[in-house]
Parts: structure tokens; C-alpha cells; sequence
């Protein structure tokens, strides 16, 4: 009431003239107009109390009154009784709950996201509704912003800087097109780890939906290429590649995820590789056969390869489809650079990988031919053995095809004879059966 009696005794702050703000909002407004409003925190730091009424109008928020979200605050005691706070994200986790009450689907997919489970992990750097949205000045998400307000960029950096200059962010900011950012390809809520599963090629296709058919004009086995190599692997040509190995579940072909709170990978990787130097073949079928007898996985458990670029900044240095890689050599000859590389992974609780060096003799070992399943071709990885076994299978099919028409040709003029003979044999035999019959009838008529 005594807000009540004050508004009208004070001028109301100058907005436009339609605006639908509540007596109790533009009481907020009246202190909270000012730029220089501020609050020392207890961590030495100062936050800015400061709210713009023009641009809280402008928002998509301008409907709602300020106690829809600051509901916990008493407008008795508000600005007159300090409210001790000790950094500005225990504000931002306080007003988190406020979000979940209009935009429940919305936070249904953050609290299923890396960024949530990062959160419930410890991590007090992963984004909090807050850390991307100004709830005073959170403009339609439809409206094409400036690059620099990417939220992203705050703590991915680095590789914001490479997406900057990549064919992605250069056809967003020096042509102002509406080219994929962040959130086109890895979610703007349900944010998953780049490396799991197969998300971010689907979204790649999800934009260049004819790859597949273009690239049959040119690229043999294009499915096997595009389900064993990732599209950056090709599309940014100065990264530096490795082969990644995915432990699987052999029955799903689903990738294999740490427990929650049971870690076994990094023990039992240790275990295998005493002496630091990559797993070896028999060291990586007894991890296998280790994390088969979990049970988990149906006592079956399996690698995937996958060729992939070695680091997330070199995965956003993507280049135009000119540049990318075509030359055949660069994967499929011996010694090739790509499969200098090699490491195994399983999906942490959190979806991203947790990594362990493989030696790359394994990838030439055909005890360990399923540690190339998926990305196998004649001369790729190099496994002699394979190469020579296939090139013999090849060669024994088309030459038992050969032999077998040799064969029918050379006898042909002796099959004809006996098809011949056989047929004067059975036109004889049946001249003869009449005669015989004949003679039968005659001898019973004399009877």
C-alpha cells in the first residue's frame, strides 16, 4: 500500500506511451532505472542491479510483472535490509527455478543435457539459465542476432574463434546469411557431447540433405565412407586426423557409457598399459573381455572404428566443399598419416569421451580385425594378410568362373557325341517295343 500511495505522489519513469507495465513493476523500475544501481557482493566483486524499463519492453518477457520471477522478494524489507550474497552465480542458481515454471519442456531438455549433468557433477562453470539468457533483454530467438551475442562464445572461445573464420561463420558474418551456428548443430537446450553417437553428422545432413547422392558420383563404398569417417574429417583439410576406437555394445551397437559414479575405464586401461606406451592387441581384447563380464553389455562387447579430426577447434575449421579432401592416397596408402593416431573411448556418465592411447600396430594385426569392423577396404589399413587373403578370394572366383567355361568348351564336342549316341540308343529301344508286343498277342491267339 505504501508503494501504492508513493506512485502516486512520484513521476512514473518515461517509457512508450503503450506500455503495460504494473503499478508494482514500475515501482521496481523507479530504482532499478538507474544505471549506476550496483551491489557489492561478499566475494569483493559488484553486480549490476541495474534493468532498463525501454529495453525490458522490448523483450519477450514484458508481460510478465517482476514478481513473477522475484517472487521470494518483500517488498517491506526489499532495499532496506541487506541480503548478503556471495558471488554472482549463487543469484543466477537462486533464479534458476523461476525459468522452470513457463518454459517446463525447455528445462526438461537442459536437465537431460551435458551442461545439467555437469552442474550435478560439481562443475560451477557449465551455464545456468542465466549464464546465455537476460531474462530483461531475451529478444526473440527467431530474430537473427549479431555473432558476438552467441552465449557460447563465453566459454567455448577458442572454438568460437574457429567457427569464425570456418565457411560456416564467415557466410554468417561477412554475408550476414543465415549460416548454422552453435545451436543448429549441437542443441540449444538438449546439448549432448559432440563425440557421442552420431548427432553431429545427422545434423550436417540435416542441412545438405543430397550429400549421400552427390558424393556416389565420385566417392566408391559412399556409405561405408560416410558411416566410418566424419564429414570434418574431409572438410577440414589441415587438421590433424586419428582413428577412434568406440567400445560397443556388441548385441545394440550402441556405445558403451561409465557408470555413474563406478569409473572402471581409466583403472582398467591403466591396468592393461603398465608401462604407459598404448594398448597393445592383447591388452585391448582383455579390456574388452573385462568390460564384457559386467553383464551390461550381454557379455559382448566390441570396437567401432571412426576417423575422426583430433581436437574440437579443428572440427570448426571447416573449409568450402572446394577444398575438401578427394584425393584417395590421403587415408589409403601405407603409412598414411591418419592411422598414426589411434585411441580407444567409452562415453563418460556424461556423454563425453574419456580416451586411452592405442598402439597403432593393432590396426595391422588381424587378431584384431575387429578393431577395424566399419572402416576396412582393400589397402586402408594396411593389414597385408587381409589384403593378399581378399586379392586371392578375388582371384580364385574369377578364376574358378574361367576354368569351369574352359572346361565346358573343351568337352562340348564330346558331350554332343554322347547326347547323340544316347538318343540312337533310346529310338532303337523304342522301334523294338512294338515287335514284342506282337509277338506276345500271336502266341496267345495259338494258345
Amino acid at each position: 500500500m505504501f508503494l501504492l500511495v508513493l506512485l502516486g505522489i512520484v513521476p512514473r519513469p518515461a517509457f512508450a506511451a503503450d506500455d503495460e507495465f504494473s503499478d508494482e513493476s514500475l515501482a521496481c523500475l523507479k530504482c532499478h532505472d538507474k544505471p549506476d544501481l550496483v551491489k557489492k557482493l561478499e566475494d569483493g566483486k559488484t553486480l549490476s542491479l541495474h534493468v532498463s524499463g525501454t529495453d525490458y519492453q522490448a523483450s519477450m518477457h514484458k508481460k510478465q510483472d517482476c514478481t513473477d520471477c522475484h517472487s521470494d522478494l518483500d517488498d517491506k524489507t526489499h532495499g532496506k535490509v541487506k541480503a548478503p550474497m556471495e558471488n554472482r552465480r549463487e543469484l543466477l542458481a537462486a533464479m534458476q527455478e523461476s525459468c522452470r515454471d513457463c518454459h517446463k519442456k525447455k528445462f526438461k531438455q537442459y536437465d537431460d543435457g551435458i551442461h545439467a549433468a555437469l552442474i550435478k557433477a560439481g562443475n560451477d562453470k557449465a551455464p545456468l539459465c542465466a549464464s546465455c539468457h537476460n531474462a530483461h533483454t531475451q529478444a526473440s530467438v527467431k530474430l537473427l542476432a549479431p555473432i558476438e551475442q552467441t552465449p557460447c562464445a563465453n566459454c567455448h572461445d577458442k572454438i568460437f574463434e574457429a567457427y569464425r573464420a570456418d565457411v560456416h561463420g564467415l557466410e554468417r558474418v561477412a554475408k550476414g546469411k543465415k549460416a548454422p551456428i552453435c545451436a543448429d548443430c549441437h542443441q540449444a537446450h538438449d546439448v549432448t557431447a559432440a563425440s557421442l553417437g552420431d548427432g553431429i553428422k545427422d545434423s550436417c545432413l540435416g542441412c545438405h540433405k543430397d550429400a549421400v547422392v552427390k558424393h556416389k558420383d565420385w566417392l566408391p563404398n559412399t556409405g561405408l565412407h560416410f558411416e566410418a569417417i566424419s564429414c570434418v574429417a574431409c572438410h577440414a583439410p589441415d587438421a590433424d586426423r586419428r582413428v577412434n576406437l568406440r567400445l560397443v555394445d556388441g548385441n545394440t551397437n550402441k556405445q558403451l557409457r561409465e557408470k555413474s559414479g563406478v569409473p572402471q575405464f581409466a583403472l582398467r586401461a591403466s591396468g592393461a598399459d603398465s608401462a604407459n606406451l598404448g594398448l597393445d592387441e592383447r591388452a585391448l581384447m582383455s579390456l574388452l573381455t573385462q568390460f564384457g563380464q559386467d553383464g551390461g553389455a550381454g557379455g559382448k562387447v566390441m570396437v567401432r572404428g571412426r576417423l575422426e579430426v583430433k581436437s574440437g577447434v579443428q572440427a570448426h575449421q571447416l573449409s568450402e566443399k572446394e577444398k575438401a579432401l578427394k584425393d584417395c592416397d590421403t587415408c589409403h596408402k601405407a603409412g598414411a598419416e591418419p592411422f598414426q593416431s589411434v585411441s580407444i573411448t567409452i562415453a563418460g556418465a556424461d556423454g563425453r569421451p574419456l580416451r586411452h592411447a592405442v598402439q597403432k600396430d593393432v590396426l595391422s594385426s588381424l587378431t584384431a580385425l575387429e578393431s577395424v569392423r566399419g572402416f576396412y577396404a582393400i589397402g586402408s589399413t594396411r593389414i597385408k594378410l587381409l589384403d593378399w587373403l581378399l586379392l586371392l578370394a578375388v582371384t580364385g572366383s574369377i578364376a574358378g568362373a574361367l576354368g569351369h567355361m574352359t572346361v565346358k568348351r573343351l568337352f562340348k564336342g564330346t558331350r554332343e557325341r554322347r547326347a547323340a549316341e544316347e538318343a540312337q540308343a533310346r529310338a532303337a529301344a523304342a522301334a523294338q517295343a512294338p515287335a514284342t508286343g506282337n509277338d506276345s498277342a500271336s502266341s496267345n491267339e495259338v494258345k
